[in-house]
């Protein structure tokens, strides 16, 4: 799988090379390079993140320049059944379907996740307010896995809740994307996903909901397996809001992947 992954990698990075598109790789991926000089060895995925415009501009002019052979990109504008807030480049010819989520309808493939960084309010309680509202859309878009997945009121509760096009999330989450731009000032976060950082619940209230914006504005190459990627120049700030002590290891127990597989295909080549 992480052949397949590293594979993903090296061609998202020579599409973003070929048309001077800023990314960062993040989460596990950044402490992979920074620790193993390379994947995690137990860790079943990778992610890259980008500020909104240049995700925006990826999807604009880079898209076509994608390999089909080797990937496709998929988001809710190149899969009305896609449910999540980021998007995913997965690799042709292969499958890959998750404990629970048999029944989607949406394309599947082994893949690497490629996060858009939204900015968030300068003020706390409008901070506050942008968290309730991502929670929101969030719980709607995973109410058509919830709702097989859960029983009683809360199986009522996500079974009402599939019933919203994902249409009209997207629409609304626009309110926020449409206002996030490079040059700001904010900080910045993935809108439809947990707030950024482990265990954030217990950070300052005003380090709680976004990161700076320089830990993907201000970049250097790092090799990871061999290959030159994209990291944040400051690497322990980030690294360490967003993990601790980044460079222990956690216990044996520990470590393991993200998530329960019932199907994969690694296809034929």
């Amino acid at each position: 799988m992480q052949l397949i992954e590293l594979d993903l990698l090296k061609e998202f990075d020579r599409v973003c090379r070929l048309h001077n598109i800023s990314y960062v790789i993040t989460d596990g991926t950044m402490l992979g390079a920074v620790r193993h000089h390379g994947f995690i060895p137990w860790d079943d995925d990778a992610d890259i993140c980008m500020l909104r415009e240049d995700y925006e501009r990826f999807k604009k002019e880079a898209m076509k320049d994608l390999n089909p052979d080797i990937c496709f990109f998929q988001d809710n504008t190149t899969d009305p059944y896609y449910r999540w807030g980021y998007a995913k480049l997965r690799r042709s010819g292969t499958q890959h379907i998750r404990v629970g989520q048999e029944h989607l309808k949406c394309k599947t493939g082994i893949f690497i996740d490629i996060m858009p960084y939204d900015d968030i309010p300068h003020n706390l309680c409008l901070q506050l307010i942008q968290n309730f509202y991502c929670f929101c859309c969030r719980k709607i878009l995973w109410s058509e896995v919830a709702k097989k997945n859960t029983s009683g009121f809360k199986k009522l509760w996500f079974s009402l809740l599939s019933h919203i096009s994902i249409k009209t999330v997207y629409d609304f989450l626009s309110i926020y994307t449409s206002r996030s731009r490079n040059s700001s000032t904010n900080r910045v976060r993935l809108l439809l996903f947990i707030p950024p950082g482990r265990e954030y619940t217990k950070k300052p209230l005003n380090d709680r909901y976004g990161m700076t914006k320089k830990w993907i504005t201000e970049r250097a190459e790092y090799i990871f397996e061999g290959v030159p990627l994209y990291g944040s120049r400051d690497y322990d700030g980030f690294l360490r809001w967003k993990f601790g002590d980044y460079m222990k290891l956690p216990p044996e127990d520990k470590r393991c992947g993200h998530a329960q597989v019932s199907f994969i295909s690694f296809g034929e080549k």
